[in-house]
């Protein structure tokens, strides 16, 4: 089994490290890694955010471990030339359509979270957001009005076959968890919402055992800091995702605590931490390694079929925790390295 290790910018390459060791600490016989450049070390080392060798890496790997993409000496490039384009590239090659990020809460961490302790503690939810459409990959631009005034332009759109494969995988994900699948959509105001809104009804026609509901986004904001534990399995699309995770995170008490899988229709995914590079903190071993140790998890249980190896390291981080295990970000003082050693320790 060989997993494409991609540290990336920042922190990455020092969160990456720690997943890692405990991968390595779990002697899984026959796994091996290959490391490649990506993101804004890929375009300083080679000039461009994802080379053909790393892209040749990431087709033969059986999944992707990735660190984060994102270095502010990047941000004068053309589009095409950033750091971002790496993920956003091996989305496309790929056809990694089917983005998980679970949220839930800790216990011990319950009094991290912004919200009061007895309504995050009812956070048990998934977020399933479709990763190949939407604005991100539509047609965008700049243009010049009637008037002169310079107008840029990103252009949302979904076609049904694009809907109807991301709703499947909701309802199969909600079938495996309580039954409830949220579909979040703006398709009050929105024609893409409107065709998202009615594939997804159709869809929920081979799913009698799962309950369906709608929320409008803004509502759906809302309710995740009012009443998150109402929510089992959302789904929605690439940019209302991207928004509604990151919030989740911090409703969980921490962005460095939430993992994520990103899967394409044979099961091949790309793991990694929601959070970015944080480039303020990279090289001082102060990040929290846990959002990615967590992603590797979600990657032996997702694409490598090993789920018992997978429940070990979870249940690790938890007695990690419990055992008063803090990294900055959760209020304690302990290093990256130290927070790997936690979890070591308790494995």
């Amino acid at each position: 089994m060989l997993i494409a290790l991609f540290p990336g910018d920042g922190i990455g390459p020092e969160i990456v490290a720690q997943a890692k060791r405990v991968l390595d600490a779990l002697g899984i016989d026959g796994l091996t890694y290959e490391e490649g450049l990506v993101g804004g070390a890929a375009w300083k080392a080679v000039g461009h955010p994802l080379p053909p060798e790393t892209l040749d890496i990431a087709k033969r790997a059986d999944a992707i471990l990735f660190g984060a993409v994102g270095d502010p000496d990047c941000d004068g490039l053309e589009r095409h030339l950033r750091p971002e384009q790496a993920i956003l590239g091996l989305r496309k090659e790929l056809g990694l359509f089917s983005n998980l990020r679970p949220a839930k809460v800790f216990p011990e961490l319950a009094d991290a979270s912004a919200l009061k302790p007895e309504v995050a503690s009812a956070i048990d939810l998934l977020i399933v957001r479709e990763t190949n459409g939407d604005v991100y990959f539509g047609e965008k631009g700049f243009r010049t009005t009637a008037e002169g005034w310079r107008e840029g332009y990103d252009i949302m759109s979904y076609n049904e076959a694009e809907v109807r494969r991301i709703a499947h995988g909701g309802f199969q994900a909600a079938r495996a968890r309580r039954g409830k699948l949220c579909s979040v959509d703006k398709a009050n105001v929105l024609e893409t919402s409107q065709l998202w809104r009615d594939v997804v009804i159709e869809v929920a026609k081979d799913y009698p055992d799962v309950a369906l509901s709608h929320m409008y986004v803004d509502n759906a904001a809302m309710q995740l800091v009012r009443d998150p534990g109402q929510f089992d399995v959302i789904l929605t699309g690439n940019l209302f995702g991207d928004i509604l995770s990151d919030q989740a995170s911090m409703c969980v008490g921490s962005i460095g605590m939430l993992a994520s899988a990103t899967l394409n229709a044979e099961g091949k995914g790309l793991y990694e931490p929601i959070h970015g590079s944080a480039p303020d903190i990279a090289g001082q071993g102060k990040a929290n390694p846990l959002a990615t140790v967590l992603s590797a998890a979600m990657m032996l249980r997702y694409s490598l079929g090993l789920g018992a190896e997978a429940d070990r390291i979870e249940a690790a981080v938890a007695r990690a925790l419990a055992g008063g295990a803090r990294s900055a970000d959760l209020g304690g003082t302990m290093g990256t390295e130290e927070m790997g050693d936690a979890v070591l320790a308790a494995l």
